[in-house]
C-alpha cells in the first residue's frame, strides 16, 4: 500500500508550503461526488490526525485515511504544465471509469 508524489509534484508542494510558512504536507482522500461517484480531495495538512496513514515522497508527506486508501492505493500525484493549464494529475491504477469532465471517477 502506498501513495507517491512525482518529483515535480513534491517540488511544487514544498515550494507552496515554504511560501505558506506552515504545513506538514498534503492530504489526499476521496469523497462521494460527481457523475462517476467519487472525486479526489486534496488539501494542506497543518496537524496530523491520530488515524492518519502517512507516506513520504521526495521529503514531502502525504496523509490519507483508511477509508480512502482502498480507492487510491498505488496512486501517484503528479504536477504538470500543459500550455496555459497547470495543476495536479492523479495517476490512479484503480480507476475503471472517469466522467467526461474529468472531475470524478469510479473504481
Amino acid at each position: 500500500m502506498a501513495l507517491t508524489l512525482s518529483e515535480r509534484a513534491a517540488n511544487h508542494i514544498s515550494g507552496y508550503l515554504a511560501r505558506r510558512g506552515k504545513g506538514l504536507g498534503v492530504r489526499l482522500a476521496v469523497k462521494t461526488s460527481g457523475c462517476s461517484g467519487m472525486a479526489y480531495k486534496l488539501e494542506f495538512v497543518d496537524a496530523q490526525a491520530e488515524t492518519d496513514l502517512v507516506f513520504e515522497s521526495f521529503g514531502v508527506q502525504i496523509f490519507t485515511d483508511a477509508k480512502s486508501l482502498p480507492y487510491i492505493d498505488g496512486t501517484e500525484l503528479d504536477y504538470a504544465k500543459e500550455g496555459l493549464n497547470e495543476g495536479f494529475k492523479f495517476n490512479n491504477p484503480n480507476v475503471k471509469n472517469e466522467c467526461g469532465c474529468g472531475e470524478s471517477f469510479h473504481v
